[in-house]
């Protein structure tokens, strides 16, 4: 008898990244998964999203201004329903690479699994690029994130992945997957890593692919797109040598 399929969930909103972000995803899915899934992306827009990625409606969540575009809009995952997509399911951010299998991902143990934040390693906060975890079964967080306003859980904890991951760590529900799986682009790809004055062997030596990862997070930037052409927003000392290795990942084939 074969297993029943799992669920890759995705979000996209608004137009920072459009479809070909929500295609070549798919694409590097197909290549690393070996038992069935679906493909799920919840969306405002739909166009130009290839044929095998089933497009939902974004789910509902109220969200103050001006904050309604922003990453708290994922807590709309935790709706006690979201349609037809039940299960177990891993959820992607659209600006990944996937280099490696994604099965490991659903035989781990635990009931909500986050990475844990490079950015702050002596914290208990995840960061919700990758994170799995059961449709219907945290109610609760987007019932707290509605319980005050908008601007009070900003001014508290700033961001979406702070607000879940204290939440579900009192609980004893927060799992970290295992190092090395998750990896960082600035932090473990690129030889200077992303901190001043360190980062300025960036601009000399390339960045490479992370050892033993199945996945590579951009968070923040460099995006994909901007690190294959060798471009780093925010700063006269941000640069990078173009990481012409990224190809090989992320494409729509």
């Amino acid at each position: 008898m074969s297993a029943a399929p799992v669920t890759i969930l995705c979000m996209k909103w608004g137009t920072l990244y459009g479809p070909e972000y929500v295609n070549r995803l798919y694409a590097m899915v197909a290549r690393n998964m070996t038992r069935p899934y679906r493909f799920v992306c919840f969306t405002d827009d739909e166009t130009g999203l290839r044929a095998e990625v089933e497009a939902r409606p974004l789910p509902p969540i109220r969200i103050d201004a001006p904050y309604e575009k922003t990453p708290w809009k994922k807590l709309a995952l935790y709706n006690a329903d979201l349609g037809d997509v039940t299960g177990t399911a891993l959820f992607l951010d659209l600006d990944l690479l996937i280099i490696g299998s994604l099965d490991r991902f659903f035989d781990f143990p635990g009931e909500y699994c986050v990475i844990r934040n490079w950015t702050r390693p002596h914290d208990i906060v995840g960061n919700t690029s990758v994170f799995r975890f059961e449709i219907g079964a945290h109610t609760d967080l987007l019932d707290r994130f509605h319980a005050e306003p908008t601007q009070h859980w900003v001014d508290a904890v700033r961001i979406e992945q702070t607000f879940l991951s204290r939440i579900l760590h009192d609980q004893g529900r927060l799992t970290f997957w295992p190092e090395g799986w998750c990896a960082s682009f600035k932090v473990h790809a690129l030889p200077g890593g992303w901190k001043f004055p360190r980062l300025l062997l960036n601009w000399f030596k390339p960045s490479k692919v992370p050892d033993g990862a199945s996945i590579v997070v951009f968070h923040g930037h460099p995006n994909p797109d901007d690190a294959l052409a060798g471009r780093w927003p925010g700063g006269w000392y941000k640069r990078l040598r173009p990481a012409t290795w990224i190809d090989e990942y992320w494409h729509e084939r």
